[in-house]
């Protein structure tokens, strides 16, 4: 017993010295070491897949003729994916944890396997300063594709806030593939409550949007439980004609990691006779991701790259931790000084930065809230999916000299 409370004053002393740091500390927190019983062996490349951890609810919008119920579609789908994203650690562990920061070229591949078909996804860190994750998912039956990318910065102020930047595009084949329709789909902003307490979770606050090219825009808006009223993880949505945000054709009320609510019309007109459909992200559970086994993972795709540090997280020996993590933090600087003294730029593997202005932000950029220009800066590039890169990743193999000189070179194994 005494070693036990031992434990536990030690863990509540390393807790308060971590959030003092914090709350000294200018910048972008994501550089800060976090107590070992916060760390999470799961790296920020793996966060991509919580966009598809349901694909027949991704893929649904395809069977609809009807732009405005793919838009209601869309938006289910979209808040579906909320729990999943920003609960589902501190559901798990009792708080969230911090992941690990990805390191350039760092790769997550997997692949969903459901009533919608075979459904794969890509997650690559296509930049590391400033840090950015691209991704696409796409499902071969249907032809609806995802593709984004996102960074998040951190800062202090009373609490953690989070700035997620970025934005993704879904593509829906409609017209029985003839045309295809997209979607614009901005990020929300999060905060970290519980830091007091030592048992941290995420709040979504602000506003997003879901822009379409048929015409129809979405405005989602995010709150929580205040001192006096209010409930965790609240939130209500409107679809309407896009620039017409009056007529609301749609409107959906609830709390993302519970029930939602979908309706007819504006929420005055809220009732039995005006439900369209509910959705209980409590009791859905998340479709399993099969990955290679780790053996046959490429030496760059998390679970491989990351399993030392990984098996040390998990064994709380925060000593291996330092030191594994630190080979791969200095076979990385060792490459960018490298690659700088030779005049050349690490290749992505999956994903380019558009250098023209981008047709989707063009059009739908206005009613999303996302500039043409203002995002490239911040994310290292204007991140797509690449087929040509992809089809060329499909046919290379590696030799087993192949991986090891990767293993040394990039990881410091």
């Amino acid at each position: 017993m005494a070693s036990v409370a031992a434990a536990a004053s030690s863990q509540a002393s390393s807790w308060s010295a971590f959030v003092k740091s914090i709350a000294s500390f200018n910048g972008d927190l994501s550089s800060l070491t976090a107590p070992p019983f916060i760390l999470s062996s799961q790296s920020l490349t793996e966060f991509s897949s919580y966009w598809a951890t349901r694909p027949s609810i991704l893929t649904a919008p395809a069977a609809k003729d009807d732009p405005a119920e793919r838009a209601l579609l869309v938006l289910k789908w979209f808040l579906s994916t909320l729990k999943h994203q920003y609960a589902s650690r501190s559901e798990q562990y009792g708080n969230e944890k911090k992941p690990l920061n990805p390191f350039l070229g760092e790769l997550f591949l997997g692949t969903w396997t459901d009533e919608a078909g075979e459904t794969t996804l890509i997650s690559e860190q296509v930049s590391h300063h400033p840090p950015a994750t691209a991704y696409c998912i796409r499902n071969s039956k249907t032809g609806v594709q995802l593709e984004g990318y996102n960074a998040q910065k951190a800062t202090f102020k009373s609490t953690i806030l989070v700035k997620q930047i970025g934005h993704a595009v879904l593509t829906i084949p409609i017209n029985g593939g003839k045309d295809t329709e997209r979607y614009l789909i901005t990020l929300p902003s999060l905060h970290i409550e519980g830091l007091i307490f030592g048992a941290p979770f995420v709040e979504l606050d602000g506003s997003t949007h879901i822009s379409s090219s048929s015409g129809y825009t979405v405005k989602i808006d995010y709150s929580g439980k205040g001192w006096l009223s209010g409930k965790k993880n609240t939130v209500t949505a409107t679809i309407y004609p896009t620039g017409k945000e009056k007529n609301v054709i749609y409107n959906v009320t609830g709390q993302w990691n519970k029930e939602l609510q979908f309706y007819k019309g504006s929420a005055s007109k809220n009732s039995s006779s005006t439900l369209v459909t509910t959705y209980n992200a409590g009791e859905a559970e998340p479709l399993e991701l099969k990955l290679a086994p780790v053996e046959k993972q490429h030496p760059l795709e998390s679970r491989r790259a990351w399993a030392k540090v990984a098996k040390a997280i998990q064994a709380g020996d925060m000593d291996a931790v330092s030191a594994e993590k630190s080979k791969i933090e200095q076979a990385q600087r060792d490459m960018r000084a490298k690659e700088k003294a030779e005049g050349r730029l690490w290749q992505r593997r999956y994903f380019s930065a558009a250098v023209d202005a981008d047709p989707v932000l063009s059009e739908l950029g206005d009613a999303a809230g996302v500039p043409v220009d203002g995002e490239a800066e911040k994310t290292g590039g204007l991140w797509r999916f690449d087929k040509a890169k992809a089809d060329k990743v499909a046919s290379e193999t590696l030799s087993n000299d192949d991986v090891a000189k990767l293993e040394t070179e990039l990881l410091g194994w």
